[in-house]
Parts: C-alpha cells; structure tokens; sequence
C-alpha cells in the first residue's frame, strides 16, 4: 500500500508513519518544511519514506504525488490550544483545516488513478460542551467557533466522494500518549503540585494514540469502513478523574488545581478547550467493531507512563 500523508511529524502523524513503515508500506510524507521532515524520517530508518515540500494552501506540482497513492491521511492543521485566538490565529485554524482540505481534495480529483480512501481528521469540538449532555455521532454541531471550524473541515472533505473516493471522517478527542497533553500535565505531577484544570468537573472524551492510530490503519485498509466515526475511548472520564489516575500511575499527589483564571489569562478564548468538555461516545466506531487496546484511562495510562 502506497500512502500519503499530511501532518506527518505531528504527535499522531509521526505515529503512524512509524507504523506505516515497520509494516513495509511506502508512505508520501507532505510537509511544509522539507528539512525537518527529512530529520524526522531519515533515509536510514525509513526506507519507503519519501519526504515531499508542499503549500498546503495553495495548488500546485506537489499534488501530483497524489497519483497512484492507494489512500490519504489528512492529519494538517494550526494547533488550537497553544496561544491566544487572536482574530488572525483563528483566521489561521480554519483556513489550514478547510483550505488544506480543499487542495487535498482537489489533488485526489486530479489524480490517476486515484486513490481509493481519504481518511481526514476532524474533532470533537463538532459538538460543543456541556457537562450533562452525552454526544455520539449522530449528535448535532454546535455553533461556536470550533464547531464552525470542525463543519467547515468536513464539508470540504466530503467533496472527495464526487471522485468515487470513500472517506472517513475521525472526530478525534483529547490523544493520550508520551506527548501531547500528557506532556503538558506532567510537570506540576513530577513536583508533587499536580491536580485538576479548572473546576475539575469536565468531562475530558480521551484517546490512546496507539489505538487512534489502529483506528486510521482500519480505515486505510477495510473497504467497508466508511462516513464519520468518533476516535475516542468509550469510557470518559471528568478531569479529576483523570488527574486522580495519573497522580496515582506516578506515585504523586492530585491536589493542587490549576485555577480558571490562570488559564484564561495563559490562553485567553482557547481556554475552552481544556476549561470546557463534552462527554462524547464512539457509538459508531464499536458498531463497526473496532477493538480497543486501551478502553480504560488509568490502564492507558499505565502503558504511556510505564518508563518515567
């Protein structure tokens, strides 16, 4: 299987090139910044790893790669949670989540042969946020700015179909693994002042990066896998339970909360994303049968904190 993919040394595309690699498939790797990408994906380490330059807002001789590729993963986009949204910042998420789409979308349209499955990333901040209501995938968008963010995204994925393509639209949670998140809450935990963001009460909708990156395989390579699928655990869990598991898989204290206010003056409007949560269920993804590595948070955990 020949495969492209786009947000490629990000924390879950690095992953699967990893996976893609070890199992002796070729992969396309697009990327902004073709000197980095060859760092992360030497010649030496991987052999069926070609490192292409693209401008992912804009057409142009990079999307010829498409031709011949067995299938897409569209993994692109501005992070959400890492500064202020500042009129242009947001202007930046959606324009590389629709207009990355879009030239995806147009690549595959132009290819020959085409190939056969996009698998694009979405989020489920589809949904909005609440304590109380549960979301599956049928459940309606929100209308705040990432719900517009998260609709614009798939409406310029679905224009894949009008090239006979299937898709597969993953709304993907909070990924869980040696990075990431984790990364970020592992700090306070190692000095003894780790506890809940906020209120505590949140319900955080997780997944282990292993099994997103089982559920992508699934949908590169199982022809009848096909429309939107929640890529999350089917167990979530409010924030304090979550900082409780990871205090107790690091033998440390879950005791000291991050105020909102100190998010807020960090993060400003993007502080709804950890501050606010929605309590999301893959009831598409176990209807197709998708077997879970890691169901449970302090079992995922577990396996991402064994060595520290």
């Amino acid at each position: 299987m020949k495969v492209a993919v786009t947000g490629a040394t990000g924390f879950v595309g690095n992953r699967l090139v990893e996976r893609l690699n070890a199992e002796g498939h070729t992969v396309v790797v697009l990327t902004r910044n073709l000197d980095r990408g060859k760092r992360v994906f030497p010649t030496s380490a991987f052999p069926k790893v070609e490192v292409v330059a693209y401008t992912p807002l804009e057409s142009g001789e990079w999307q010829a790669v498409i031709s011949g590729c067995d299938g897409v993963v569209n993994l692109a986009g501005e992070p959400i949670a890492e500064g202020r949204w500042t009129p242009q910042r947001k202007q930046a998420i959606l324009d590389s989540r629709k207009i990355g789409t879009e030239k995806i979308v147009e690549a595959i349209a132009q290819a020959n042969p085409k190939p056969s499955v996009l698998v694009n990333a979405s989020a489920i901040g589809y949904y909005g946020s609440s304590e109380t209501v549960t979301f599956d995938e049928t459940s309606p968008p929100a209308d705040d700015f990432l719900a517009q963010v998260c609709q614009a995204w798939e409406t310029a994925a679905s224009k894949v179909k009008e090239s006979s393509t299937r898709l597969v639209i993953l709304r993907t949670g909070i990924v869980l693994g040696m990075g990431g998140a984790i990364a970020k809450m592992l700090p306070p935990f190692q000095l003894f002042a780790g506890g809940p963001i906020g209120s505590g009460r949140q319900w955080v909708s997780w997944i282990h990066r292993e099994d997103l990156v089982n559920l992508i395989l699934s949908a590169l390579t199982q022809p009848n896998l096909e429309g939107t699928f929640n890529a999350t655990a089917p167990n979530p869990v409010r924030m304090a339970e979550l900082c409780t598991a990871l205090g107790e898989v690091l033998n440390r204290p879950s005791w000291l909360p991050v105020p909102d206010f100190a998010i807020e003056a960090l993060l400003g409007d993007a502080a709804v994303v950890v501050l606010e949560g929605q309590r999301v269920f893959p009831k598409q993804t176990q209807a197709f049968g998708f077997n879970y590595q890691y169901p449970a948070v302090k079992q995922a955990l577990q396996e991402i904190l064994h060595k520290v």
